[in-house]
């Protein structure tokens, strides 16, 4: 079969000119008409068969600005407010700290800092020699005054995440302008790493004050390679900071634009409109991108699996105060079961709070079985419950992540068919913005709550949990760690056992001291594990640059347009 002949605005043009029965004057008036016509043709074809800048970009390459898609919901961009993992992140971006952690790895390196701290024979005394020639976002010179300010104000302020630092520092003052010396109230085997936390960045002293809930929830000016240019509920724009004293980003600006529900992050990533979704889609939605990024749709990211998921049970409460209804409710939990049917296996079970990532992870809460069922039924009937007066329990969990929903449904479920009429749970949902709000005003009697270690090292998933720096055992926590979990728990031998493992140096003698934390969790319950997932992120063929860091960062400045 002959090939037809290829269709051109060309023949176009010769096929009109040469039918038209006009005069030779009118003929060209029209041969140049169509000549004109020609040439927007031409222009059509070529702009479609150029690919148009990616989401978020007026132009490609490093010129390009880039569009993240996510459910998150920013509380805060205050670093002596927030805990949250989203704005923790942004704060990853925006600002530095003394030390960062090398890309790709857990190992830990100097970043505002010029070197490791020179620490004191007993352990505390640290001296730090810092960076010159940075400059924060409003043009202030960064000093070690500066960095003094900056640690002092986590503190003062007393906000979500003071405890990590007030419960371990002394003092912190400028020796000069480029020295800094901390002195610890004892020893802290892991205090450099917490010295990586988004939270302990560096801010302007002319940009913020010290005191008691003095908070700018709404700015955020550090030092970081990205300063914030714009915010909203459902709009972010970071812009590449000129200024910025190290590498520069690959890219003009990050614009994260927040949607209202998994299922238009969803629709918004395969239509193009964003670049990269991130945090949070349903596990339907993982699996079918996953399986699209396969084909070469798009492509799949992971980070490894330091996030947990886990209940907060609060003590004050006139049912949770029974350590018998606690261990009862952690013996009858499927979490095999809900990896399977909520997750479609991308998460692990978890049984203890020390995800497996770290040698140190113990399992030491009960696995679903006949005995165990008929163990919790005797706990709940010793406690003083019978099938005529039930054990009624309010569970809370977050409307606004995805996977919170059902995996709360499954839950109750496990509960009440295990049970029987021995147990009443009662679902009840809200915005975790809020929610965060309300848990150390012991608000919430049961929580589904997930957390992110703040620096690697089992320490972030234990004195963050379990510590108390004030409190009785007949009235609770009352300032501490497990304030800000909502579970007011105290207790001295758990107390002392943080601070063993905090000053110890031997790696064997601190393992066996994190067995012990481990075993008294699982004796006194303030807290029921459930899984821990691995970190997703989807980004168009032609973006390049992204990755998920051990710690669950996602780096911006490394992102481009091809």
């Amino acid at each position: 079969m002959r090939e037809k002949p290829l269709f051109t605005p060309l023949n176009l043009l010769n096929r009109l000119v040469s039918n038209i029965p006009t005069p030779l004057s009118q003929r060209w008036r029209r041969a140049r008409f169509y000549l004109s016509l020609c040439c927007c043709c031409v222009l059509l074809v070529v702009g479609c068969q150029s690919r148009s800048p990616g989401p978020g970009s007026s132009t490609s390459g490093a010129d390009a600005r880039l569009a993240i898609g996510t459910t998150g919901r920013v509380r805060t961009l205050d670093p002596a407010d927030s805990l949250e993992l989203f704005s923790g992140n942004l704060l990853y971006n925006m600002g530095e700290r003394l030390y960062t952690y090398k890309s790709g790895t857990t190992e830990l390196i100097p970043q505002l800092a010029t070197e490791l701290p020179q620490v004191s024979e007993d352990g505390l005394i640290y001296t730090i020699p810092l960076r010159e020639g940075v400059v924060f976002h409003d043009g202030t010179a960064f000093d070690a005054k500066a960095m003094a300010f900056s640690l002092n104000r986590f503190i003062q302020n007393g906000g979500q995440p003071s405890f990590l630092l007030s419960d371990s520092l002394d003092s912190v003052e400028a020796k000069s302008a480029t020295e800094l010396v901390i002195k610890l109230k004892k020893p802290f085997a892991a205090f450099t790493d917490l010295l990586a936390f988004s939270g302990l960045a560096a801010i302007s002293p002319q940009a913020y004050e010290i005191g008691p809930d003095k908070f700018e929830p709404a700015k955020f000016v550090g030092t970081g390679p990205y300063k914030l240019a714009n915010y909203g509920s459902e709009l972010i724009r970071l812009d590449r900071f000129d200024q910025y004293w190290g590498e520069k980003p690959a890219n003009q600006g990050i614009d994260i634009q927040s949607f209202s529900s998994p299922a238009n992050l969803f629709n918004a990533f395969r239509t193009g409109s964003v670049d990269i979704a991130y945090q949070s889609l349903n596990p339907e939605q993982i699996d079918s991108l996953a399986k699209a990024a396969e084909k070469g749709d798009w492509q799949t990211i992971t980070g490894p699996g330091s996030n947990i998921t886990y209940l907060s049970l609060n003590l004050r409460d006139d049912t949770l105060k029974q350590t018998e209804v606690r261990q009862a409710l952690a013996m009858v939990i499927d979490r095999k079961l809900i990896q399977q049917r909520i997750f479609n296996n991308q998460v692990d079970p978890l049984y203890s709070l020390i995800p497996s990532i770290f040698d140190a992870s113990k399992p030491v809460f009960p696995r679903v079985e006949k005995a165990n069922v008929a163990k919790a039924k005797a706990l709940l009937k010793k406690a003083g419950y019978s099938n005529t007066k039930p054990v009624e329990v309010e569970f809370w969990y977050r409307s606004n992540i995805p996977s919170d929903g059902p995996a709360a449904t499954t839950i109750k479920a496990f509960i009440e068919q295990e049970l029987g009429s021995l147990a009443k749970v009662e679902l009840k949902s809200i915005e975790s913005a809020t929610a965060y709000k309300n848990l150390d005003q012991g608000t919430y009697p049961m929580f589904m709550l997930d957390w992110s270690g703040d620096y690697y090292d089992p320490d972030t998933y234990i004195h963050p949990f379990l510590d108390c720096a004030e409190g009785s055992v007949k009235d609770g926590c009352k300032q501490g760690s497990t304030v800000g979990q909502g579970t007011f728990y105290f207790s001295e031998k758990m107390n002392q056992l943080i601070d063993q493992q905090r000053q110890e140096q031997d790696v064997d003698k601190r393992q066996q001291i994190f067995a012990e934390i481990q075993d008294l969790l699982a004796q006194d319950v303030p807290f029921i594990p459930l899984w821990q997932r691995k970190e997703y992120a989807f980004a168009q063929t032609d973006i390049q640059g992204v990755r998920l860091e051990p710690t669950q960062a996602m780096p911006f400045r490394s992102l481009s347009h091809s």
